[in-house]
């Protein structure tokens, strides 16, 4: 539980108590699996974000630092995203935003537009009703160059864009990871598809994909040099980086420094597992990572919030199918119990 949050709220009790004559409760701050105290919600908090110098802002033009969980593809994992487990992750795990991971391919996107624009739509509907942020992401993955799926692209963040317009807790990621082609050519795509959002939706931040599966080139022989010699033209926007940590050691953990001292920068994926997010957990180089976003209230989703049977998938395979449990630990991989503790003891805002 958040120290602040867990402050204020005992703080009401007890004088709740004293007018009513009746001792207050038990605090449970030590018991890991113990319920959430209620506190204002991530947006309720923060409202409007913007991207201010290197930072995420919030309506009071505060740097703060999002931390959630990304789905894995809604083709074939939205029924781990449920009332029961939106409640857990917003309110027993406290995750401040949610990523809904649009696949353009694989069975996703392109195969149903309506259908998975729908799945979108209703899922940023029930994270905004828990008062979560929500990150739009379009998952285009293989092919690498985005300009392949341009047109879709321009359709499906019109229509979103269209149906959120006014929102508060919307950012948009317009390109998962982009890979196999140059820094140019993702920019060329950005300069595109941001127009298309801004014409409908002009204060959401945007996430903007970098080369080489968003490493900032680094998985591909550049530096983020690139970036900051020829940013996007475009304002209110941010640079999205991946890291898997037991595979993305001390050069990427160096990149990530040095790119968030100079670019605006989200980490809209990581997981504590190889470069495929299965095989063993590297907590110890996660959490070197962790460190350094949080010195720098560098915003960060993991991946992914279902049973799929990787070890990055946080619930215990059979999960979803099951319908839970969703709360405490249970139900948990140990990915997802390290990264649950995470986030519910990492500081307030």
């Amino acid at each position: 539980m958040r120290p602040a949050r867990l402050a204020a709220t005992l703080a009401a009790a007890l004088v709740a108590a004293l007018a009513s004559a009746a001792p207050p409760a038990a605090a449970t701050a030590s018991d890991p699996s113990a319920p959430r105290a209620a506190a204002p919600t991530p947006v309720a908090a923060n409202g409007q974000l913007t991207v201010c110098g290197t930072k995420l802002c919030n309506k009071n033009g505060k740097a703060i630092q999002l931390r959630g969980m990304s789905s894995h593809g809604t083709q074939w994992y939205a029924h781990c995203l449920t009332n029961g487990s939106l409640d857990a992750l917003s309110g027993d795990w406290g995750a401040d935003v949610l990523r809904v991971s649009t696949y353009v391919q694989e069975g996703g996107y392109e195969t149903d537009p309506k259908k998975y624009t729908d799945l979108a739509h209703s899922l940023i509907e029930q994270a905004s009703a828990r008062g979560m942020y929500v990150i739009v992401d379009w998952h285009m993955l293989s092919p690498g160059d985005p300009h392949a799926n341009l047109s879709r692209a321009k359709t499906f963040f019109t229509e979103i864009a269209k149906r959120h317009q006014g929102k508060s807790n919307v950012l948009y990621e317009i390109a998962n990871e982009p890979s196999g082609v140059s820094w140019s050519r993702i920019k060329s795509y950005a300069e595109q598809i941001i127009p298309v959002i801004r014409n409908i939706d002009s204060n959401a931040p945007v996430l903007v994909g970098t080369r080489a599966w968003s490493s900032f080139g680094v998985s591909e022989g550049a530096t983020e040099s690139e970036v900051v010699n020829n940013p996007v033209k475009a304002a209110n926007i941010m640079y999205t980086f991946h890291f898997y940590a037991a595979s993305h050691r001390d050069e990427y953990l160096d990149t990530l420094s040095r790119a968030s001292a100079k670019l605006p920068v989200f980490v809209t994926e990581f997981g504590t597992q190889n470069y495929a997010g299965e095989d063993a957990n590297d907590f110890g180089m996660s959490q070197k990572y962790l460190d350094l976003m949080a010195s720098r209230k560098i915003s960060w989703v993991n991946w992914n919030f279902s049973d799929d049977n990787r070890s990055g998938a946080v619930f215990k395979t059979g999960t979803c199918d099951k319908g839970g449990p969703w709360t405490g630990t249970a139900p948990l991989k140990p990915a997802g119990v390290w990264i649950r503790e995470r986030m519910r003891t990492a500081d307030d805002f």
